[in-house]
């Protein structure tokens, strides 16, 4: 990794002492030359220079800062993730700046920019998957970076805090092929996520293991916003095979998915078992209540905020880390050996 420019690389290479650069960055400090300043800001540019927030905190005894990125905060997951993130960072005098992207890239990049200009000492964050250039960028300045739920294949040295995901999914796939389900529908984030490809991967396995051969058709991997749950829940219904199970792995389409289901008709377990993925208290409220995965978001706060502390006092070692944390899988009433297929019972989209 390149090494951060320091105050003294400014200094020198503008012609002027560490002193002068410091009344630059601090304009209450002391006067300088116009012409003397000019030239300190042109060589900061340059050199993409940042003053090092956590370096001045640490020394300061001050409160550290740490940036927050998540990507959606309509979604309960990442709404409770921050809330979390938040709430132990206070138990650590840490200061918490929240940022959404909003699953967008280019907000994803604003998002950077800013928390460079406000000089944090790290970041947590659950990346769209872009920006790869930003966020070595983001590192190269000195700013310690944690990836929480997802994780960027070119940044194979960035330290990642998820759950187990494949195992999750697994699971999942596991107890209906238990039950006698070998038509398993899937609703799973975007493969182009490490989410989407983890879960994805865990339901094949799940399927090989079983000796059940993977049917294309049956697994839909839709955007985390938007409606896309409930329009893919509409196309596997309507399939001429249709899937006897459901598995919803994609927590911000849970409730579309849901929602559709309702609208059609649908009885669960009768015609249709379903688990999602999913932490929220109204999955115990349906009728039946929905069996889940769920998700260990607290555990996800505390080790993705120790990460980044221990990175930015120079506790841990060298060398990225990644920690998976177990998923539980709860069992309701939702899921039963298979009845018949939806293909035989007409519905109304």
């Amino acid at each position: 990794m390149k090494k951060a420019p320091t105050i003294r690389d400014v200094a020198a290479a503008a012609g002027v002492s560490v002193s002068v650069v410091s009344r630059v960055l601090n304009p209450d400090s002391g006067p300088v030359a116009p012409a003397k300043r000019e030239q300190v800001l042109k060589v900061i540019s340059e050199l993409g220079y940042r003053p090092r927030a956590a370096a001045r905190e640490l020394s300061a005894g001050h409160a550290l800062t740490v940036g927050l990125v998540v990507t959606d905060l309509a979604n309960p997951f990442f709404a409770l993730l921050a809330d979390r993130v938040v709430w132990e960072a206070r138990s650590h005098g840490v200061q918490v700046v929240v940022m959404t992207t909003q699953e967008d890239p280019h907000l994803e990049a604003e998002s950077l920019d800013t928390l460079l200009d406000r000089s944090v000492g790290g970041v947590i964050a659950t990346p769209t998957g872009g920006n790869v250039e930003k966020w070595d960028r983001l590192r190269e300045l000195g700013v310690n970076v944690v990836f929480v739920d997802r994780a960027i294949a070119e940044l194979g040295d960035v330290d990642v805090v998820s759950i187990e995901n494949s195992d999750s999914a697994r699971r999942a796939t596991d107890h209906l092929i238990a039950l006698g389900h070998e038509r398993i529908g899937l609703i799973t984030g975007p493969a182009s996520t490490s989410t989407g490809r983890s879960r994805i991967g865990g339901y094949r396995a799940a399927l090989d293991s079983a000796s059940i051969s993977l049917d294309p058709t049956l697994v839909r991997d839709v955007p985390f916003r938007g409606d896309g749950g409930g329009d893919a829940v509409g196309s596997l219904l309507a399939l001429p095979d249709a899937p006897t199970a459901l598995i919803v792995a994609n927590t911000a389409q849970v409730q579309s998915s849901v929602r559709r289901l309702v609208q059609m008709g649908v009885r669960i377990p009768d015609d249709l078992s379903v688990i999602v993925f999913d932490d929220n208290p109204w999955t115990e409220l349906t009728s039946p209540p929905l069996s889940v995965i769920k998700q260990p978001i607290g555990m996800l706060a505390v080790h993705s905020l120790e990460l980044v502390l221990g990175r930015m006092q120079g506790r841990l070692p060298a060398g990225a880390r990644t920690i998976e944390v177990n998923a539980d899988f709860v069992p309701r009433s939702s899921c039963a050996a298979p009845a018949r297929s939806l293909a035989s019972k007409s519905v109304n989209q």
